[in-house]
């Protein structure tokens, strides 16, 4: 029952932060302030009452459209809820197991909850990043080199815990060499930026133009410090199989084949899909990576 109820406020605040979110998405590019005015519709300009900012409930509620001038509400703000209402939940509800440890207060408590928490903040970020280059090709460094700095910051947390926190009695093992972790966790940070910054190198050399903007390299660099080398690449994997078959269906549509000379030439975000890989990863990464590594026999 507690873990059915921690799952609903769990989801009850992600459709919260979700709403926030949006408010954020559609000033941010506008260079306007998330705080003032109060929530209005873009199209009147009407300060809208409280029930109609309630998540989720008020699009349904208004039929995507405002009740003043009739203009159509994108269907960007209740995906932009409910994605982030339902990984918050499913967070939760997958966390729960691992915060009812028996040794209360110990080690794994603490890490479960910091691990717990720092997931709802990863999520959230990438589905802003998702949006935003979907919308605007724009991944701003205020939000990437800020995920970069939080993803240090949750490292050593956990790091700091391992080391001097005592492991519970029977619990067998070495702790590992600091510097080795932390030379480890560096190296996939610069890997992870690495690899976007030699196919935009290599993009360059053979077409004369850039292929890959700077960002998605900050976002892969992101991706290293949150998720190690090995989920960062298993993100950039699948971002690329994503991109590629978001492309593919595009270029099958009537209109994309009649305007074939000018579809080649416009740009994908492929930050949306690597947000999408890393969620995936940050998810159900562990499991997706040994079931290859005993594919391929490793």
């Amino acid at each position: 029952m507690i873990r059915i109820l921690g799952t609903i406020l769990a989801a009850l605040l992600g459709l919260a932060f979700g709403s926030f979110l949006n408010v954020c998405l559609s000033r941010w590019p506008e260079g306007e302030s998330v705080v003032k005015p109060r929530s209005h519709c873009r199209s009147c300009g009407r300060t809208l009452a409280w029930w109609e900012n309630v998540p989720l409930v008020s699009w349904i509620a208004l039929g995507g459209r405002c009740r003043t001038c009739n203009a159509k509400i994108s269907w960007r703000y209740p995906m932009v809820e409910l994605a982030v209402g339902t990984l918050w939940a499913y967070t939760v509800w997958c966390s729960f197991p691992n915060l009812v440890f028996p040794h209360a207060f110990t080690f794994y408590l603490d890490d479960a909850i910091l691990s717990m928490i720092g997931t709802l903040v990863f999520c959230w970020i990438l589905v802003a990043l998702a949006v935003l280059d979907a919308e605007h090709l724009w991944l701003p460094d205020i939000i990437t080199l800020s995920g970069i700095a939080l993803g240090c910051l949750l490292f050593i947390a956990h790091l700091a815990m391992f080391l001097f926190f005592p492991l519970p009695i029977g619990v067998m093992g070495t702790r590992p060499g600091v510097v080795w972790v932390v030379a480890k966790f560096v190296l996939g940070i610069l890997a992870a930026g690495g690899l976007i910054l030699l196919i935009r190198w290599t993009y360059w050399l053979i077409r004369r133009r850039e292929g890959i903007g700077l960002g998605d390299a900050k976002l892969m660099a992101m991706l290293g410090a949150w998720l190690g080398l090995s989920g960062a690449l298993l993100s950039f994997a699948l971002g690329v199989i994503l991109g590629a078959a978001f492309a593919l269906l595009v270029l099958v549509l009537p209109r994309a084949r009649r305007e074939s000379d000018t579809w080649l030439l416009s740009k994908l975000p492929l930050g949306t899909f690597l947000c999408i890989g890393g969620i995936v990863s940050a998810l159900w990464g562990q499991p997706i990576i040994a079931a290859y590594l005993r594919w391929v026999g490793l």
